[in-house]
């Protein structure tokens, strides 16, 4: 394993709610396992006037609540003494000045700037660390998401941020590439002959992404109501768990071959324009419902929703993958907020037996079931003869539960994506190609809902989505998985 060199890493927006929920958790726990260097500090830096101390008094309270379990005073102690707070307005440049103070001029140190700002700011904040000499052959910059709200936009961003920083130095972050799952889903391919041969359209009938949140908008309804399900879920995240399961076997696990099979994966994806989206896609809006066992509001009801929007919470979609392995072999995409359950995963529905030999109790296909949250795992479900004198058969799973298997805590996205930034880990962040190809896609869909009269299709909080959806996967002749 590659030692963590020591770092400097600057977190704008270091006292909202991604640092103190994920960020800084992440980062206690790499310091509670012995992992980051002496000397590696963590200095946030927004507009808002704090205190180091008061700043360090939140962070205690945050990771009280998010890292309970772990939660030592010992430890507390000494990684307190690696936070530092600093007031800086992004858009003053004279404000940078003392950011450049507080980091030094040692050029070898590594430098991380994650930038967990509204990506209004990533161009301004930018061109000042630049102006104010702070970037080095040895600083990495931390984007995300969503990055833009269209093709144009994406690119003008790539411009600003490629105007000051080479494309080896900027991490395009998707915290689902760094779950435990998704290192174990490219295990399964890579490391496993058994699947090879069945991973293709000949023996696959088709894949199910499901991204399920029982939560709402959460305090985020202005923010929400300008990106929406397609760009917050489907653009990103979705669409790289795509890209992971249906890539080539790259030729080496380096970052750039990885990210090239992925590349090819985003420009075989089939088009869809005009009527074709009205027939491959279903976008729908959470309306008042019990969710989680509480009464919820409806989408318009939230707070920074005006009235009558028409912003998804919701999008199922049917995809197409143009390529010798998989054509003709549906991709049925689906994320929401206000579900039955908040759940993420993959399954692989393998294709029927060419002919009924036994009689069977509750069949299914031969289904793999990839699980990222919660519970992280997989299951092979499988037909086996049920006890008895009859030749009855009935499903059964294989389990491979992680936490049970490997009876370690498992290592939480940001931990691992924040300490491959600092070793200069490229592999399991977006090169800007992959953002643009996802962004030529996706737009397309964006712009006919935009020209269409249709609203989006209403469905109760609570439950699995609009029956526009179930319609568009039961025209092909199958069923959402929903066996929780």
């Amino acid at each position: 394993m590659q030692a963590i060199p020591n770092f400097d890493l600057v977190i704008f927006g270091g006292n909202g709610d991604l640092a103190m929920r994920k960020l800084l958790p992440a980062l206690f726990h790499r310091h509670r396992d012995g992992d980051l260097p002496v000397d590696g500090r963590i200095l946030a830096v927004s507009r808002t006037e704090l205190t180091r101390e008061t700043f360090v008094a939140q962070v205690h309270d945050a990771l009280a609540d998010y890292v309970a379990e772990h939660f030592d005073a010992g430890l507390w102690a000494t990684f307190a003494e690696r936070l530092d707070y600093l007031r800086v307005d992004a858009n003053t440049a004279e404000d940078y000045a003392a950011l450049a103070d507080a980091l030094g001029d040692d050029p070898a140190r590594v430098r991380v700037f994650y930038l967990s700002t509204s990506p209004d700011l990533f161009s301004a904040i930018c061109r000042n660390l630049a102006a104010k000499g702070m970037v080095t052959p040895a600083t990495r910059v931390v984007l995300e998401k969503p990055l833009g709200r269209d093709l144009a936009s994406a690119q003008r961003i790539n411009e600003d941020v490629g105007a000051v920083f080479q494309e080896h130095q900027i991490y395009r972050i998707d915290h689902y590439l760094g779950k435990e799952t998704v290192q174990n889903m490219m295990a399964l391919r890579f490391g496993n002959s058994v699947f090879e041969p069945l991973w293709r359209r000949t023996w696959v009938s088709h894949v199910q992404i499901t991204v399920a949140e029982q939560l709402g908008v959460e305090g985020r309804g202005e923010f929400y109501n300008r990106a929406g399900a397609m760009r917050d879920m489907i653009q990103n995240h979705l669409l790289q768990l795509l890209c992971i399961v249906a890539m080539e076997p790259p030729a080496r696990m380096d970052q750039d071959a990885v990210r090239d099979e992925k590349l090819k994966i985003l420009r075989s994806l089939r088009p869809m324009s005009g009527a074709e989206v009205g027939a491959r896609t279903v976008r729908g809006q959470y309306r008042a419902g019990v969710s989680a066992g509480k009464p919820v509001p409806g989408y318009l009801d939230e707070p920074g929703i005006p009235s009558g929007s028409r912003t998804e919470t919701f999008v199922a979609l049917k995809a197409e993958i143009t390529n010798w392995r998989w054509a003709g072999t549906p991709f049925y995409l689906r994320t929401g907020k206000r579900m039955q359950e908040g759940v993420a995963e993959i399954v692989l529905y393998f294709r029927d037996m060419p002919m009924t030999l036994f009689p069977t109790v509750g069949g299914v296909p031969n289904r793999l079931v990839i699980r990222l949250q919660p519970d992280e795992g997989l299951r092979l479900d499988l037909m086996a003869k049920q006890p008895g004198d009859d030749m009855l058969l009935r499903p059964v799973g294989l389990n491979l539960n992680f936490a049970e298997t490997f009876r370690q805590r498992p290592m939480q996205a940001y931990e691992r994506l924040l300490t491959d930034v600092i070793r200069g880990r490229l592999a399991l962040f977006m090169r800007r190609d992959e953002l643009e190809a996802a962004w030529t896609w996706v737009e397309p869909i964006l712009h006919a809902w935009e020209a269409s009269s249709d609203s989006p299709k209403s469905y109760t909080a609570g439950t699995w989505g609009p029956a526009a959806a179930t319609a568009l996967i039961s025209r092909d002749g199958f069923a959402w998985h929903e066996d929780y």
